[in-house]
């Protein structure tokens, strides 16, 4: 083989190199673009989702704060309750002791009552029993009187 031969191998061997290396960068090309696009797909992918935790974030803070003033308000109103429960319960036993008092007093008054009813009763009876007595003394007088008063009659009668 001559030189010319050889030279003419090697240009043929250099174009054909050259296709490939052209094919080559044709392929790397094409799987660059495709590897970009799936990377940007990605990338925009992770923005959505970073977008997305962001308003999760948000919306678990503004939750949180609302709890915190729910149990700061549930706080405060079972410490309210706590104190007001404390003030019936006084109240409640105040009044009992009072009921207590005025039961007693009741009981007294009673008691009282019953004497002085008995008492009543006993000097209605001896009312009553003057009454008799005074009612028979007053049939008595009457009786007298008539008999003094026929006795008068008698006697002046007698005396004319």
């Amino acid at each position: 083989m001559g030189k010319t031969t050889k030279k003419a191998v090697k240009k043929d061997v250099v174009a054909e190199l050259k296709r490939g290396m052209i094919r080559v960068k044709r392929e790397l090309n094409a799987r660059i673009k495709e590897l970009e696009m799936k990377v940007r797909g990605q990338n925009e992918e992770v923005q959505r989702k970073e977008k997305e935790i962001e308003k999760l974030n948000k919306e678990l803070q503004k939750r949180k704060r609302e709890l915190e003033e729910k149990v700061n308000l549930l706080s405060q109103l079972k410490e309210e309750s706590s104190s007001k429960i404390e003030a019936l319960e006084s109240e409640v036993k105040r009044v009992s002791d009072e009921l207590g008092r005025k039961e007693e007093e009741i009981r007294g008054l009673r008691e009282s009552l019953e004497q002085k009813e008995l008492e009543v009763n006993r000097l209605r009876e001896e009312v009553e029993n003057k009454e008799k007595q005074l009612a028979l003394k007053d049939r008595e007088m009457e009786s007298y009187k008539k008999e003094v008063e026929g006795k008068g009659i008698e006697s002046s009668h007698i005396s004319e």
